[in-house]
């Protein structure tokens, strides 16, 4: 799929687009070119040094903002796909700094696809979040802002054979500032903050995460809302399985968090079909024929009033689970 072709990851210096940059090169070693695209000048450095030029003569790293269309521009000069990674993520933070979360978050998605549209770009996947879904957070509406930006982008590309598409998923397993290593560096102090006993969250790995990504960039007609069936945790069986002798703490709901976090809403069941791994939440408006679709990919609507929250998740990762994936995705000889 990858071979011989040209991927631009934006935010490329994150936790998601270093596993994406192993993952191509492992999978793809004939890949033509490979534009690590961040603002991180220093995150660049680093990452340069695992991947040197002489070892990966296909990788480039380009210093930009996705706030710079004009950078955007020049950095999509023969680029066949774009994996749009790059955002403002952080909750409190999106709250305190809200025009900073905006330019980023919808005037960076904005920029991404004009840029797409001015360049031979053929495929665009953007990332998304479950806190777009029915967000009550900034970072959440700006999210969602991005997602519909992006699926319309599909109806102002005329004759250009370009797609759009957007994944969304939960908490991702030991991605920058999620609550995992948080907690395995709190334990030596012997108490663990918990926001809410009652608190659930989606879960899902890296790799799992990354392979959503290139399922879209395989499969996707454009427009289409990927999301995974994965499952959840409570935030207190995450806290046992870390620090099982530690107090947990509670210290109350942040600003913009919710206690349980949806990826589908009831108001999306009309448009959200079940692909077996996946479900997909459809343009209202397509693009192409929706039997013809639901033909290609066995696609079976859900039924109405269905919505996918981590409180009322059929599959629960358990305390000792937990402990299991540590061990295979962050800490090979961690112990509780």
């Amino acid at each position: 799929m990858l071979s011989n072709k040209s991927i631009l990851i934006t935010g490329g210096t994150g936790s998601l687009g270093k596993e994406l940059t192993k993952t191509i090169f492992e999978k793809w070693p004939d890949v033509k070119r490979l534009v690590i695209y961040s603002r991180d000048e220093q995150k660049q450095f680093q990452m340069a040094q695992e991947y040197p030029a002489d070892k990966y003569p296909a990788i480039r790293f380009f210093i930009g903002d996705v706030r710079d269309l004009d950078r955007l521009k020049r950095a999509f000069i023969d680029v066949d796909y774009v994996i749009h990674a790059a955002a403002m993520k952080h909750v409190h933070i999106a709250e305190y700094n809200p025009d900073e979360c905006v330019k980023t978050n919808v005037g960076g998605a904005e920029n991404v696809i004009q840029a797409s549209l001015s360049s031979d770009v053929t495929k665009v996947v953007a990332l998304s979040t479950d806190k777009a879904c029915a967000p009550i957070n900034l970072y959440g509406a700006t999210k969602l802002t991005s997602d519909k930006l992006f699926i319309a982008a599909n109806n102002i590309k005329g004759k250009k054979d370009i797609k759009f598409s957007v994944v969304r998923y939960g908490n991702v397993m030991g991605s920058n500032g999620s609550v995992i290593p948080y907690f395995m560096g709190k334990r030596k102090e012997g108490v663990l903050p918990i926001t809410d006993p009652n608190m659930t969250r989606f879960n899902i790995s890296l790799q799992d995460g990354v392979g959503m990504v290139l399922h879209a960039l395989a499969t996707a007609w454009g427009g289409e809302l990927f999301v995974p069936k994965i499952p959840s945790y409570k935030i207190t069986d995450v806290a046992t399985a870390v620090g099982p002798e530690c107090e947990q703490k509670i210290i109350g709901i942040r600003p913009g968090e919710k206690v349980h976090e949806e990826m589908i809403t009831v108001s999306d069941s009309f448009t959200t079909y079940d692909l077996g791994k996946y479900y997909v939440i459809l343009p209202q408006v397509p693009c192409w024929n929706l039997n013809d679709y639901i033909k290609n990919f066995d696609a079976k609507l859900v039924p109405q009033g269905f919505n996918y929250s981590s409180g009322l998740n059929t599959e629960w990762e358990t305390i000792d689970g937990l402990r299991q994936l540590i061990i295979q995705h962050l800490d090979p000889n961690f112990k509780a």
